[in-house]
């Protein structure tokens, strides 16, 4: 008989490395992922379907009106969520599911889903955190000053969650993610 995979949820500022952790991750084969749904345009070297399904904002909000999502909400100029029945049917097939995925999304599957295990990463300083956010080279001034500002009020919901990785190193973050699935 399968047992019940485990869902863990990985937030945090956005900018402090949630998608390098996932992207290392991915080459491990440990962890069933979610592609979300958003209506953000893609960025360089970003494909449909990989990265996320890229979704004009009437198709997006059809879907909340379906209750398609698990959660969603509007972050940084635009809507992501993650579907719900492709994390159910892994969790049900007894994969470990990780879910990448902003602190108020967070906070919505910790209410549909209590057992979900809340990972909150933090990066190693806020000064850090200024210069992996300017360094992207992605988004304009405005853009950058707003994401400061969002990840300084973000930061304080770590106290929210069930584990808090400091994300110096890749490795020991990934080798903590694994661990928290296997216990």
């Amino acid at each position: 008989m399968l047992t019940q995979g485990k869902l863990i949820v990985l937030s945090g500022p956005g900018g402090v490395g949630k998608s390098t952790i996932v992207s290392e991750l991915k080459k491990r084969d440990h962890f069933y992922f979610s592609v979300s749904a958003t209506t953000r345009k893609p960025r360089n070297g970003e494909e449909d379907g990989v990265a996320y399904h890229f979704v004009t904002p009437e198709v997006f909000q059809k879907m909340v009106e379906n209750d398609v999502f698990l959660e969603w909400a509007d972050f940084a100029g635009s809507r992501y969520g993650t579907p719900r029945q492709p994390v159910l049917d892994a969790l049900a097939a007894g994969k470990d599911v990780l879910l990448e995925i902003e602190i108020d999304g967070a906070r919505q599957v910790k209410r549909a889903m209590p057992h979900a295990v809340m990972v909150f990463l933090q990066p190693p300083s806020m000064s850090e955190l200024e210069s992996r956010i300017t360094n992207r080279g992605t988004d304009s001034p405005e853009r950058i000053a707003a994401r400061l500002a969002l990840a300084r009020a973000e930061m304080a919901a770590a106290a929210e969650f069930d584990h808090i990785l400091v994300n110096h190193r890749v490795e020991e973050v990934i080798d903590s993610l694994v661990s928290l699935a296997a216990s």
